[in-house]
């Protein structure tokens, strides 16, 4: 029997107040999904404004690549999602983000998270 397939998940717990680790948490999630990985980016906190149209295209860090770009890679070949709660406390719906990210609770991050062959990270 094969051993369960790798998925990662990334848990993304802060904004543009931390620029460097919003920046590489949307790199390794794009780059898992360039290298074929299941992959699953939570946006929590202030990293939920980064799934609103136009936020992660006005978010700029020298030498990183574009945010919006990263994002719109992993919404591609993987999954985004804003964290119920958080998107509540900023008053946004799945109208509100970009096309393809969704909005779900903890219980669906802890199976993420919990199934066989999962790595979480969290940044």
């Amino acid at each position: 029997m094969a051993p369960p397939a790798r998925s990662l998940v990334v848990k993304l717990t802060c904004g543009v107040e931390a620029p460097e680790r919003l920046s590489q948490a949307f790199t390794v999630a794009a780059t898992a999904v360039a290298s074929g990985a299941e992959v699953s980016l939570w946006l929590t906190g202030e990293s939920t404004w980064m799934a609103v149209p136009g936020r992660a295209e006005d978010f700029d860090l020298p030498y990183a690549a574009p945010l919006a770009s990263l994002r719109d890679a992993v919404v591609a070949g993987g999954r985004v999602t804003v964290c119920s709660q958080c998107a509540a406390r900023r008053d946004l719906t799945v109208e509100a983000l970009v096309d393809g990210v969704s909005i779900r609770g903890a219980a669906a991050f802890v199976e993420e998270v919990l199934a066989p062959g999962a790595q979480a990270l969290v940044y």
